[in-house]
């Protein structure tokens, strides 16, 4: 999440103190990422030094210096808005690698961990479908939050689900023979892994 993007966008309501831009941010994003008045003024001095805001005057920060964003400022926002997120490559999920690990430990069922997270995942689900039922259905930003949260962790229960019923099956089928690799002293940057190649032939 850019916090500094946020601020630019609260700021293109209108002139905000810093504490102001503290307590709507939290509103705007259904309370549910706490941000410190710390956080807010170094991020507003970093964008008052790059020019995308300006200041009342050259005194401390403090909770009567007023922010207003400028073109360059609102500008950067738009460009911000209209630029897609770089989801070309997988990231480094924790919960993947767990499973990934869990197949090479001695004694250890992959199966078993996956439903210990499954298990969990459900749990955190039902945690945020109360919200939704009980907090969510009256405030707009909160119910886009509690979606997403939604649809984030049912995707990774669904990966789980596919995850323990691959594993099942190549258990029931003969081993597939060990993946090789190829060394090489000649100093080279080593290869893409295949997964990102495909990705990106896909463009």
């Amino acid at each position: 999440m850019s916090v500094r993007h946020a601020l630019l966008a609260l700021l293109s309501e209108g002139p905000k103190y810093g504490l102001q831009l503290r307590e709507e941010f939290e509103a705007r994003t259904g309370e549910v990422w706490p941000l410190n008045v710390g956080q807010v003024y170094t991020t507003l001095q970093r964008l008052e030094r790059d020019g995308l805001v300006e200041s009342d005057g050259d005194g401390q920060d403090g909770p009567q210096k007023g922010f207003r964003i400028t073109a360059a400022g609102a500008t950067e926002l738009t460009g911000w808005l209209r630029t897609p997120s770089d989801m070309s490559s997988p990231p480094r999920d924790e919960l993947v690698m767990k499973v990934l690990v869990a197949l090479r430990v001695p004694g250890t069922d992959a199966r078993d961990v996956i439903q210990v997270h499954r298990r969990y995942l459900v749990e955190l689900m039902q945690q945020w479908t109360r919200i939704k039922e009980s907090e969510a259905e009256s405030d707009m930003s909160l119910a886009l939050v509690v979606d997403a949260e939604l649809f984030r962790l049912d995707a990774i229960v669904r990966w789980l689900d596919a995850a323990d019923g691959r594993i099942k099956r190549a258990a029931a089928s003969p081993a597939d023979p060990p993946a090789t690799t190829t060394a090489t002293t000649t100093g080279t940057t080593p290869a893409v892994p295949k997964v990102r190649r495909r990705i990106g032939a896909r463009r």
